[in-house]
């Protein structure tokens, strides 16, 4: 297991380029996907909060969450951009997911970077902290050790096929396409979809 505290005390984060994720800037201008501006959106591994602060500037009240206390402190101290606030804290701990509720959710490296094995309890998690009709979007980085390649990681592979058939429980994907701008290195390796939370589960909650 990654201990991503550690990564951050010793300067070694590589997935942090200083900036917004570019597929979010290119999901911002097709629009604000529906709803996001009316409640709070959960940003899970938010590192220093650049997609966070991108999402505040425009008008979303947003709540980064990661699990590196340096990652939090580090973000804190960057200049407030709106409606934006940062969580120390686990998504995939029901104790931390008790009483939560958010009007959406955006993906950036979260789903690649955890094991494989907690994936599952990824999709449970957004389904339980997301509202019924609300949306959960993301930039997923498909295949960072190329294809074919070992799959050592983090990050590790993932496949449209599996994200789409983990959400399925609880969303139905209403968009997917891949993005024309990428980080430099990521072209082609990314894949950007939006879901809808369903209003009635295919399993019992």
């Amino acid at each position: 297991m990654t201990d991503w505290e550690k990564q951050y005390l010793i300067g070694d984060t590589p997935w942090d380029k200083g900036r917004a994720a570019p597929p979010l800037l290119e999901l911002l201008d097709k629009g604000l996907p529906a709803g996001w501006e009316k409640g709070r959106i959960l940003a899970p591994g938010c590192g220093l909060g650049h997609d966070v602060r991108e999402l505040a500037a425009r008008g979303v009240q947003v709540v980064g969450l990661d699990i590196s206390p340096t990652a939090i402190q580090r973000a804190n101290a960057y200049p407030k951009m709106g409606a934006e606030s940062f969580e120390l804290g686990d998504f995939l701990d029901p104790g931390w997911q008790k009483g939560r509720k958010f009007s959406g959710w955006w993906e950036h490296t979260c789903f690649c970077a955890i094991q494989p094995a907690q994936r599952p309890a990824y999709a449970a998690a957004a389904g339980a902290l997301v509202e019924k009709g609300g949306l959960l979007a993301g930039v997923f980085y498909l295949t960072p050790n190329g294809p074919g390649e070992e799959d050592e990681g983090p990050p590790f592979n993932v496949s449209i096929t599996e994200i789409e058939g983990l959400l399925a429980p609880w969303f139905e994907k209403i968009d997917g396409w891949v993005p024309t701008r990428s980080y430099p290195g990521r072209e082609g390796q990314e894949w950007v979809g939006v879901f809808c939370r369903r209003w009635q589960d295919c399993i019992a909650e």
